[in-house]
């Protein structure tokens, strides 16, 4: 899956991923390849997945958007800390 992370002043992060979890306005989730579309609000927490080289990366987020299609996803945050 790609995954791109974008905030209003960069992009963090893009490449590809095995998977992500996400902080949910409504609960965490977790993404897999083929996951069905989605769109969620982000509540502030970790957004943490896992590179194809197998390292884990793990970064809060303060809020922001999250959309799922087609194997990528977008990120949208208002800011993160790493």
């Amino acid at each position: 899956m790609q995954l791109e992370i974008v905030t209003p002043d960069k992009k963090i992060f893009q490449g590809e991923v095995s998977e992500a979890s996400f902080p949910g306005a409504s609960g965490a989730f977790q993404v897999l390849n083929n996951h069905a579309p989605i769109v969620s609000a982000l509540a502030k927490g970790n957004v943490s997945f896992t590179t194809k080289e197998g390292g884990k990366v793990t970064m809060l987020v303060e809020g922001g958007v999250v959309e799922v299609n087609n194997n990528v996803i977008v990120v949208l945050a208002e800011k993160v800390v790493s």
